[in-house]
């Protein structure tokens, strides 16, 4: 209970005169030690005993937990009073809206709240959300980034932030009264006049479209680019307009600034773009280089694989083929001096017949030599002259009796009546090529056939044999230096043979055709043009 000297004082103020309730918490217990009847009242206790006596020290269902309210406790003690809106329930579970203030007191040194609870009616928190709202209307009012300003109907401004005071250079209220033309000089009445013509023709609406960048003027006269947009309201019959200013003067300077770095990069992209198609040209020129060199060294280096491939050919050709003739005369001129009696002279004969052979075997050899370095250097040509086949063949054919193995036989036909006109001497050389190469790679007692006939201005020419054939794998080489078919390597010869013949047909606009099947023969076709006599 409270002392006897506080008694009478408390009886008057919280029983008499209040209407809500008042009472005295003690955070020592945790709980209110005295409480008006208009409080027990309000919280639909029986009694102020049974208030006082709540075995839950708390109200019912409060708001709050016990650290919140010890902190609500704390904040009220630190700054002398507090108030809160509170949800509530009373003590038979109805709800109640409340406004609760709490006020620090000491008596005696010892620490007390006074807490005054009210219930909030429809008129109070109407008043409250009005009194709020007003407030933050003013704080959004007052501390606006940008200026406002709030015109009646003449145009004069019956409200100026603070942001559009200090924009414009004015002091506190000194703009109050004045037309918004002061502002804005060159657009004041258009603003105004777009206002109501927004407001008469859509009427709910509260902005309108924004102005663009208009003309500001300061207090001290100077211009600067301001941004406005307005909007509008109706209030007590009357209307207002609300004109929003931005300051563009930064932004104008930063686009300003932008532009001028743009052109800049615009410049140095120009710049780097030269330099990179610059750059890129001189690369591709330097690859392209690249590539020629590296072409040039390839077929440099396929020439050199030639040459070196060519080389070895010639070598193990010339080791063998020399080699046989050489040995031969060797061994023949030996045999010729063991045999010094005029009786011998049978065999003496034999040997020098067989030295004449080797010789002329070399004699050949190095006729295709010679022939292939003529054709190489570009020394032989094709000489036309007035030709008849039908004499050409059967003399050809006659020198090569020599060369016949024993049952040898050359079947040929000549089917050309029409005077021509090529190079007798090539063509020879060709005819006596071929039938060589057939005769030698032909077993005896086979037979060689040649046929000859002309054929839309074209002479051809076809040699076929019984011998040994070429393997597929190696036709394809047939025409090279040096080339020699692997079934007949241990038949004389330098591999040179074809290939002057393609020469030698080459240079008089021939071509020749080649068939083979290994064991079973070769047929070979050539083609020449003919120039009539």
């Amino acid at each position: 209970m409270l002392p006897a000297s506080h008694s009478a004082v408390l009886a008057n103020l919280l029983y008499s005169h209040s209407a809500e309730l008042v009472g005295v918490y003690d955070p020592v217990v945790g709980w209110f030690t005295h409480v008006n009847p208009a409080g027990v009242q309000l919280l639909a206790y029986p009694s102020e005993a049974a208030f006082l006596a709540d075995p839950n020290h708390s109200l019912r269902t409060p708001p709050w937990t016990r650290a919140q309210w010890q902190k609500l406790c704390d904040r009220a003690r630190r700054e002398g009073h507090q108030e809160v809106e509170a949800n509530i329930r009373r003590h038979t579970g109805e709800p109640l809206q409340g406004y609760l203030r709490m006020t620090y007191f000491e008596v005696a040194g010892q620490p007390l709240f006074l807490v005054y609870l009210t219930a909030r009616n429809r008129l109070q928190q109407s008043e409250r959300e009005l009194a709020h709202s007003v407030r933050r209307f003013e704080a959004v009012f007052a501390n606006a980034a940008l200026g406002i300003v709030v015109c009646d109907q003449p145009g004069r401004m019956v409200s100026v932030n603070a942001q559009a005071e200090q924009l414009f250079g004015y002091a506190p209220t000194e703009l109050l009264g004045q037309p918004l033309r002061v502002l804005l000089p060159d657009a004041a009445g258009q603003l105004l006049e777009q206002a109501r013509a927004a407001f008469e023709e859509h009427p709910p609406r509260r902005s309108v479209a924004p102005s663009g960048t208009l003309p500001g003027r300061r207090h001290n006269g100077s211009a600067f680019p301001v941004e406005v947009s307005l909007s509008y309201f109706y209030l007590d019959e009357e209307l207002f307009v609300v004109v929003y200013l931005l300051d563009l003067t930064a932004k104008h300077a930063a686009d300003q600034e932008l532009r001028t770095e743009q052109r800049h990069v615009s410049r140095l992209n120009a710049e780097l773009e030269q330099k990179v198609i610059d750059r890129t040209n001189a690369l591709l020129i330097t690859l392209d280089q690249l590539e020629r060199r590296g072409d040039e060294l390839a077929q440099a280096l396929a020439a050199e694989q030639e040459l070196g491939e060519l080389k070895s050919r010639f070598v193990s050709m010339a080791s063998h083929e020399f080699r046989t003739p050489l040995t031969a005369v060797l061994s023949s001129a030996d045999l010729i001096e063991d045999y010094p009696e005029g009786q011998h002279q049978a065999q003496r004969l034999k040997h020098v017949q067989r030295i004449r052979a080797s010789v002329q075997h070399l004699n050949d050899i190095l006729e295709e030599f010679l022939s292939v370095g003529r054709l190489q250097e570009g020394a032989i040509e094709a000489r036309p002259v007035d030709s008849d086949l039908t004499a050409l063949l059967p003399e050809t054919v006659a020198d090569l009796h020599s060369q016949f193995k024993a049952g040898q036989l050359i079947d040929w036909q000549v089917d050309c009546p029409v005077p021509m006109r090529l190079d007798a001497s090539l063509l020879r050389k060709i005819i006596v090529n071929l039938l060589s190469n057939a005769l030698k790679y032909s077993a005896e007692d086979t037979v060689v056939t040649v046929r000859a006939w002309c054929q839309d201005q074209h002479l051809l020419l076809r040699v076929e044999d019984q011998g040994v054939g070429i393997a597929a794998d190696d036709q394809k080489h047939l025409f090279q230096q040096f080339f020699r078919a692997r079934n007949v390597t241990t038949v004389p010869g330098t591999g040179l043979g074809l290939y002057i013949v393609a020469r030698y047909l080459a240079l008089m606009g021939g071509t020749i055709e080649l068939r083979s099947v290994l064991d079973q023969g070769t047929t070979v076709t050539i083609q020449v043009p003919l120039i009539s006599a």
